[in-house]
């Protein structure tokens, strides 16, 4: 069956709307508009966590409703109801008609098509009995606790959605999608003498549970988080001062993700609040750094056969060999900057207006191998892994810490550091990217991303690279 049968199934069978009268009410709505659309959503989750050797929490939610934008210009009317019913919806075609009174807009046409899909649509939550979750992460602490005597806590989680959406625009074009998203996330405390430190590890995508009940996968998880927290176990403090940083592969592009990929998401631009506002076309970064923002990787948590305008995701070239060549578009903005959009546009949820927002956010591989960056750095530091950050838009600056890092004395990896933070510019930071690994990879699936009080998952990926003059903020002097 297709998406568009099970969502019609959902919306007009189940819920009672009659699609010949709702998808009048939008054309009314929209009559004079330049752009807009009716969101339908009907959405399942459920989460397990597993704390103190038992199960903490488990929970169960089903939400629907549906949201109406009118844009004209610059302006956007929004309306939105968790109840699907035709008199809400014409209560919204009411509040919404607003904005584009007197407008006289010219409706823009709608996205192209696409008969992709990147994931299947079977609900994740249904297919796995109850017991047998509870089972796996029961299965988790225990493993987890017989691996090393040093263990003293054990937190494990399991969380799926399943997503199904439906957007009908004033010209009658409709477009579905189903996505699911599965996750499982191990953490481990650990403890020698009065010190203790922790460690963790997660993956998930857009498939159902099946893979974390095998063995193999989920004792990897807890291998990691272990292996993780005993490395800190013996972490010294990180030097500061400012040194070479050679970033791992995969999670560690996190730092791509908030230092530069907000800035190059379309509103910013449009509105020149980003750093890299009316830079197209110059040299934003060091010659050999391409990025990509990518939608189209098959399963991944930050992919989406069509965005939340019912624009088909893409591969944007952002940053092609070091030059500006691109930004992320939702249809608001690509309009207004006279560009197309890019199958960027985002929301949370049926409550939230769609904005530019990333999907997969990816540096692309160069020449070097791993060794190689390493074997070069007399003395800095190698980041593994990432815990939190802040990004400021409008300047560039970052500020990000590292859960795993070590000491990079004489081209070859030292031991392990604790407290260590990267402060930069993300723009400046870019300039000074002096080696470029071979080894791309993309995160395990665990990234989610916030703007404006919205949140969505996103993947990131970069291969090693070498980053020149990066300040490192620690607890002891260089």
């Amino acid at each position: 069956m297709s998406t568009l049968a099970q969502t019609d199934e959902l919306f007009f069978t189940r819920a009672g709307l009659d699609l010949a009268r709702t998808a009048d009410i939008v054309a009314d709505a929209l009559h004079g508009a330049d752009d807009g659309e009716l969101f339908l959503e009907y959405a399942q989750s459920e989460g397990f966590v597993w704390d103190d050797g038992k199960l903490k929490s488990a929970s169960f939610d089903t939400s629907q409703g549906f949201g109406l934008r009118a844009v004209a210009g610059e302006a956007t009317g929004y309306a939105h109801a968790s109840t699907l019913s035709e008199d809400a919806i014409r209560r919204a075609a009411g509040t919404v008609r607003a904005v584009h009174a007197g407008h006289g807009g010219t409706y823009a046409e709608p996205p192209a098509g696409t008969n992709r899909a990147l994931y299947a649509s079977d609900n994740p939550l249904g297919l796995v009995p109850f017991e047998a979750k509870v089972k796996l992460l029961e299965a988790v602490d225990a493993y987890a606790r017989a691996r090393d005597p040093r263990v003293r806590q054990v937190s494990c989680s399991l969380s799926g959605e399943w997503q199904a959406v439906q957007i009908i625009r004033a010209d009658g074009h409709r477009v579905s999608d189903i996505r699911p998203l599965v996750r499982l996330n191990v953490s481990v405390v650990v403890a020698d003498g009065d010190r203790m430190e922790s460690g963790s590890h997660g993956s998930g995508g857009r498939r159902t549970y099946e893979r974390f009940l095998e063995p193999e996968v989920w004792q990897a998880h807890v291998d990691e988080a272990l292996r993780n927290a005993l490395t800190n176990l013996s972490a010294i403090d990180a030097p500061a001062g400012e040194m070479p940083v050679v970033l791992g592969p995969g999670w560690c592009g996190v730092m791509l993700h908030e230092a530069i990929g907000h800035g190059l998401e379309g509103d910013f631009n449009r509105k020149k609040t980003s750093a890299f506002s009316g830079l197209m076309g110059q040299r934003v970064a060091a010659p050999g750094v391409t990025v990509v923002d990518d939608g189209t990787l098959e399963g991944l948590r930050g992919s989406l056969t069509v965005d939340d305008e019912g624009t088909p995701t893409s591969c944007t070239t952002l940053i092609e060999d070091g030059i500006l060549v691109g930004y992320m578009q939702d249809r608001l903005n690509a309009r207004l900057m006279g560009v197309k959009p890019t199958g960027n546009g985002r929301r949370q949820g049926f409550a939230h207006m769609p904005m530019p927002r990333m999907t997969n956010t990816v540096m692309r591989s160069g020449g070097q191998t791993k060794e190689e960056i390493l074997a070069s750095v007399k003395r800095g530091l190698y980041a593994v892994n990432f815990g939190g950050g802040q990004v400021d838009i409008v300047s560039g600056k970052f500020v990000f810490s590292a859960s795993e890092a070590y000491l990079i004395e004489d081209g070859r990896i030292g031991p392990a550091v604790k407290g260590a933070t990267l402060i930069g510019n993300g723009p400046d930071a870019l300039t000074k990217v002096t080696m470029i690994g071979n080894d791309m990879a993309i995160d395990p699936g665990v990234g989610t991303c916030g703007k404006q009080g919205q949140g969505v998952p996103v993947g990131v990926g970069q291969p090693t690279m070498r980053i020149d003059g990066l300040t490192v903020g620690g607890t002891r002097a260089a």
